[in-house]
């Protein structure tokens, strides 16, 4: 039987009801208590990392996450992380940056209701996570929820409260798990090369998001302050009439100093500067980049990756479309 590490870090899935509201209050070991058929599938060993509710997980968590992995890594067949479900995505790309080629599976999973509860998803989705964990077929970091496997630099929470909480964005589902059994639809990756674990996440960014009246000002103040800007934009992409004259300023004075990435609003479906009068220019006319059918959770969370790992703007351009666990089909002709 394989040999699995739960790491829990707390989330609804582990949540009590308290006085004023739910919070992590369960322990791992409950937590298997409430899936005694785990035992059948593999052998569990627990570790508790953190125990907050995923609105306060932080670059800092997601760092001691990977550290943690790789202290333990040689002494497991895989991963099961407990984490709520706020900001599961971000964590899921944020490990999928920080543990490359990992031949391992190092799965994410939580609820949408606590695991103590009579109706939960916590049972089924906890237990999905082991089955997969324990497959021989199944690496690299994933998340599994709602019967659905999903890349790590894929996942978008799309409702706040419904069970099927989570879709792949711009990619296929890996797999489904039926009865606890896989069904796959991408063959896994195979990693000639050994795992790599990185160290180190930087935060010098900001995120603007375009509303129609955006006041110039705000936009003079993220190149002012931060080192990435992460443009999100309407449509295919594209910077608004009354921001142009200010934007061009800008792009010329910081040219060298700062990168300024343009991600659609639109959760489908990708960006796609050159269609329309109001993007092709500017991109003609600057380096900027565009995500395209990137997740926004993974951007943020690559450019903290390329900040910790580069010095200049230049070669964090050149290695921003390096594809990392499926995260960017629709790469350019560089």
């Amino acid at each position: 039987m394989k040999k699995i590490l739960m790491i829990t870090t707390g989330g609804t899935i582990a949540s009590k009801k308290m006085q004023h509201g739910l919070a992590p209050g369960i322990s791992a070991e409950e937590l298997l208590s409430f899936i005694p058929q785990v035992k059948t599938i593999c052998k569990v060993e627990t570790l508790a990392l953190f125990n907050i509710d995923s609105t306060n997980m932080q670059p800092a968590n997601w760092e001691k996450l990977a550290q943690t992995i790789k202290t333990h890594y040689d002494f497991y067949d895989g991963f099961v992380i407990c984490h709520g479900t706020d900001t599961l995505a971000y964590t899921a790309a944020a490990l999928s940056y920080l543990i490359q080629h990992s031949s391992k599976p190092i799965v994410l999973t939580g609820s949408q209701k606590p695991i103590d509860m009579d109706s939960t998803d916590a049972k089924v989705n906890l237990l999905d996570s082991f089955v997969y964990a324990s497959d021989d077929r199944s690496n690299d970091v994933v998340i599994v929820f709602d019967g659905k496997v999903i890349a790590g630099t894929r996942a978008k929470k799309v409702r706040a409260k419904s069970y099927n909480a989570f879709t792949s964005i711009n990619f296929p589902y890996l797999a489904v798990i039926l009865d606890q059994q896989i069904i796959r639809y991408i063959p896994n990756q195979s990693f000639p090369q050994a795992v790599t674990f990185y160290n180190g996440l930087k935060q010098d960014l900001l995120t603007l998001k375009l509303t129609p009246g955006l006041d110039e000002k705000i936009l003079t103040f993220a190149f002012e302050h931060f080192r990435c800007i992460i443009l999100e934009s309407f449509g295919v992409g594209g910077i608004p009439e009354n921001l142009l004259s200010t934007f061009y300023q800008l792009m010329h004075k910081y040219q060298n100093e700062r990168l300024v990435v343009v991600v659609s609003q639109v959760a489908n479906e990708g960006s796609d500067m050159t269609i329309y009068e109001v993007g092709k220019k500017v991109k003609q006319d600057f380096q900027l980049l565009e995500a395209y059918d990137m997740t926004f959770e993974s951007v943020v969370t690559k450019l903290m990756w390329l900040m910790a790992r580069f010095e200049t703007i230049e070669q964090m351009r050149q290695s921003f479309y390096d594809v990392v666990n499926y995260d960017i089909l629709m790469t350019p002709n560089r």
